[in-house]
């Protein structure tokens, strides 16, 4: 398989505390991945990793057949679309104004395929009602749905999203989960979440990163894995609702004296 995005033996430490140890992982142009993992476990940096955003101490991330830390920002940013879990823009911008930095080509930088208006990605994701107010004053999940809008405007070939559906409500969150699947058909989408019965119903590869480590990767057959109590350090029952399983976690208990 040809792998549009790859990290190579991936090692990161802060303050004498190994973040990521040795992790090698590659994504082809399409698919739906989440990786999953415990708080710690180290996917927010595999995330920023992955964009470009960071530089590991060991190993390397390339995009296509480059570097990915040697692809031009400009470049990158219109490869990879990044969400992060907390964004704030250094001005207070109103939606218009972010959308417009975003549709702006990169100088000397001829677009191949045509980009949206401001108007139509406003119509597209319905969020009219948006348009003239600052940043400041938009809810956690009304952030949420602008800074994605802003981010798939250009429609790049690579999604990154990390805890993108954290601060919305069940119906916005299921909607937002089910449409990222979705562009996975099309386009490579990586999300890190901690909604496991989400991930499983939704996105056709799992990736489990606990302790710094991919521990396992795999497809929807993983719900069933004993390594992924052990990850999370929980007894996970496993409850059929059709058409799958649902996780319900409870807390290991020692063993008696």
């Amino acid at each position: 398989m040809n792998l549009l995005l790859e990290a190579q033996h991936l090692g990161v430490s802060r303050r004498h505390k190994s973040i990521l140890r040795d992790v090698s992982i590659g994504f082809g142009a399409t698919g739906s991945v989440a990786i999953i993992g415990p708080n710690g476990a180290g996917k927010s940096t595999l995330l920023a990793l992955l964009a470009g955003l960071e530089t590991p101490a060991q190993g390397e991330v390339r995009l296509g057949m480059r570097r990915v830390v040697d692809v031009p920002a400009a470049e990158r940013a219109q490869a990879i679309g990044f969400m992060p879990q907390h964004f704030e823009p250094h001005w207070d911008l109103v939606l218009e104004e972010l959308l417009g930095m975003r549709l702006t080509p990169p100088r000397g930088k001829a677009v191949k395929n045509k980009w949206p208006t401001v108007e139509e990605v406003i119509a597209r994701n319905q969020l009219q009602a948006f348009r003239g107010r600052r940043w400041s004053t938009l809810s956690g999940g009304e952030q949420a749905r602008v800074l994605l809008a802003t981010v798939l405007a250009t429609d790049p070939p690579i999604l990154l999203a990390d805890e993108p559906g954290a601060a919305l409500d069940v119906r916005h969150r299921l909607t937002l989960v089910e449409a990222l699947a979705q562009r996975g058909r099309t386009r490579l989408v990586i999300v890190a979440m901690h909604d496991l019965d989400l991930a499983f119903r939704h996105f056709e590869r799992i990736v489990v990163v606990a302790d710094g480590r991919i521990v396992i990767d795999g497809g929807e057959e993983l719900i069933h894995a004993a390594l992924l109590d052990e990850s999370f350090g929980v007894v996970f029952d496993r409850i059929g609702v059709p058409p799958g399983v649902m996780l319900r976690a409870r807390l290991r208990r020692q063993a008696g004296p």
